[in-house]
């Protein structure tokens, strides 16, 4: 499936997928993953058009200078316009095959990206962190804008984010309510990383005084901004008011760009957007921490760095590729990141323990073209109810199922498959949990055997009490079930990995006390 307009990021609401592109979106029907159908196509030219979908409303970020309100390809020719348009939009998708804007937030700088968050004590109210990262439109065009520097003007539109307020049941009302300095520190508005040059074998770093991409967990009131030279720890608690909690720099970063949580906020993995997407920065000759993720611990609300990943296959000249969009695969007991790297393809990583991160598959078909580089390759690359979307942009949509190696189970597999979403959209991460189900006790004993984290006969003494309790009935197998999920916590302490073990025995004590 190809798109001229070059594709980029994802949403999704069950059973649809919202693709955005440069020339507006695309809507797919995902009922059969293996016959996907194009529901929809909108065009209005903007820029890359980043989605989120929430019921029946659909945001698109608009960033370009000729955006227009109309949605016209002509463009705007005029230096100041009421005919152009750098925002949010809203629309209405109750009719999938009419989709109507019901609402074009404008705000300074545009919309490179958004993130949606919800109000946490009002469920008709909805909040959208907006990140531009273009150039400041005209205070003639849009009252209050300002590029000029701090020390010039306090007001100025840069170093800050924007924040939609959307009523729910009047979307059409929709505004911008707050300009939040994220960045300020000890009363400077230019508070963070300056950017500039580091020295010898280090990058040349950006200017805090934009976020590139927002991830809110909602769960946990915190968010992870990726803001061109600083990744940033938010509080979100007071979403109308979000609040910098820490921030870290490194010299090896040029352009902090998207961050991802693990499902129990303990671990952050951050990009580095190195060359902007469009170059090859993943060949032989290119060092390791540049253009890589940066991964941290998280504790106490402080960040700890662990280590760097970067793909392990060296690509060639004719492949654009760097650290971009992933999300997490939710395969209970571990971190796994699936992330795309535009044509390095899509890996899966395990960040489990921060310090030594590894690849655990991929998928990559090599260059577009054989002998010239063009811009193409994986946008962003999503697990979403049981399958990997990448959205190609040059291609269109790829669906990917994931196949059994070393490195993960069928049954770690299937334990991911168990979890099903209505909705989602990847700035918006939300905590996973996993029924009490027998695959997901399996998953758990093919990690204690993977990482002798139990011995080896006492997990082929529990793999076979499972499998007979299984094949099982009615009382006894309930019986079997919660002696089993004793003995389990009476070993973990003196397991190699008992915080596994003791997953495992809170999976088979479920597994007791379900209905017979």
């Amino acid at each position: 499936m190809t798109s001229p307009f070059g594709n980029s990021d994802l949403a999704f609401r069950a059973p649809y997928v919202f693709q955005g592109n440069y020339n507006g979106f695309q809507i797919w029907d995902v009922s059969d993953v293996k016959a996907p159908k194009l529901r929809t196509a909108v065009v209005c030219p903007g820029n890359q058009g980043d989605p989120s979908v929430y019921g029946d409303l659909l945001f698109i970020s608009i960033q370009a200078t000729s955006a227009r309100l109309d949605c016209g390809a002509q463009g705007v020719a005029d230096t100041v316009s009421a005919e152009r348009f750098r925002g949010v939009r809203i629309y209405d998708i109750s009719d999938l095959d009419h989709p109507k804007i019901v609402a074009a937030v404008q705000t300074c700088r545009g919309s490179h990206t958004h993130t949606l968050v919800p109000d946490p004590n009002d469920k008709r109210t909805l909040y959208v962190y907006v990140s531009g990262t273009s150039v400041v439109r005209s205070g003639q065009e849009l009252e209050g804008c300002s590029a000029l520097r701090p020390e010039e003007d306090p007001n100025t539109s840069l170093f800050r984010i924007d924040v939609i307020k959307v009523p729910l049941d009047a979307p059409q009302d929709a505004k911008v309510i707050a300009h939040p300095r994220l960045f300020e520190a000890n009363g400077a508005i230019a508070g963070l990383a300056k950017g500039g040059d580091n020295g010898p074998g280090t990058q040349t770093t950006s200017e805090t005084n934009q976020c590139h991409d927002i991830t809110v967990f909602p769960e946990y009131h915190i968010a992870a901004g990726a803001c061109s030279g600083n990744g940033i720890l938010i509080d979100i608690s007071n979403p109308a008011d979000p609040k910098r909690i820490t921030e870290v720099s490194d010299p090896n970063f040029a352009y902090w760009h998207s961050a991802t949580f693990n499902n129990d906020a303990t671990g952050l993995v951050f990009t580095d957007e190195w060359g902007g997407g469009s170059a090859p920065r993943c060949r032989a000759t290119d060092r390791p921490e540049w253009g890589a993720d940066a991964i941290f611990s998280l504790a106490d609300r402080k960040l700890t760095f662990g280590s760097f990943f970067k793909l392990p296959a060296a690509q060639t000249e004719l492949e654009n590729c760097v650290a971009h969009n992933g999300s997490i695969i939710p395969v209970p007991g571990r971190d796994i990141f699936l992330q795309s790297w535009y044509q390095g393809g899509i890996s899966m990583i395990d960040f489990t323990n921060p310090a030594k991160p590894f690849e655990v598959g991929y998928f990559d078909r090599g260059p577009l073209m054989a002998d010239k580089i063009m811009q193409a390759g994986h946008w962003s690359a999503y697990w979403y109810n049981g399958h990997v979307y990448g959205s190609e942009i040059a291609r269109g949509l790829d669906i990917l199922e994931l196949v059994p190696t070393d490195q993960l189970t069928q049954n770690e597999i299937d334990a991911a498959k168990l979890v099903q979403m209505d909705q989602f959209n990847p700035q918006m991460q939300p905590h996973i949990t996993w029924p009490a189900k027998f695959v997901v006790a399996k998953a758990y004993i093919d990690q204690l055997r993977r990482g002798k984290g139990l011995r080896a006969d006492r997990i082929s003494r529990v793999a076979d009490e499972l499998r007979a309790a299984e094949n099982g009935s009615g009382p006894r197998r309930q019986a079997a079930l919660g002696k089993l999920a004793i003995r389990l916590d009476g070993e973990a302490p003196g397991a190699a990995d008992p915080v596994k073990v003791r997953a495992l025995a809170e999976v088979v004590r479920g597994l007791s006390a379900a209905q017979p």
